[in-house]
């Protein structure tokens, strides 16, 4: 609750409460633009992101600044909010073992889902029955 992480535009220091802004629910990916499942789960990154009751954070992962947006460029950008993880240690401390890997937690910092690896239309669909 208190740990707190880079911004990836500001530089501005985000304790995870305040990613939640007045949603119920965030979904953090982490990805970076290296990783060759990221570009394969990116669409339904961008699918989840048209839910009203949700934050998408994107934690970068061990990514250069410049790669990562060239990737936002090509791709889209489906992240109210991205966060620099540039040592791989907020991840790990999430749990994390790699890239990609998407969490749905509830604004009392609970892990409803973890996915690890790519997320497929499945998973879009359930991560929308949650977030109703």
């Amino acid at each position: 609750e208190n740990i707190s992480i880079e911004e990836f535009y500001s530089g501005k220091n985000l304790k995870i409460k305040e990613l939640f802004k007045n949603k119920k629910y965030i979904i953090i990916n982490i990805w970076a633009s290296w990783c060759i499942p990221c570009r394969q789960e990116h669409q339904y990154i961008e699918n989840i992101s048209k839910n009203n009751n949700l934050n998408i954070i994107g934690l970068n992962y061990k990514d250069k600044k410049n790669n990562a947006q060239k990737f936002l460029d090509e791709l889209g950008n489906p992240f109210d909010i991205i966060l620099k993880d540039p040592s791989g240690t907020k991840s790990i401390f999430l749990g994390a073992y790699g890239v990609p890997e998407t969490y749905v937690i509830d604004r009392d910092l609970n892990i409803l889902r973890k996915y690890i690896g790519p997320i497929n239309s499945e998973n879009v669909i359930e991560i929308k029955q949650l977030a109703k």
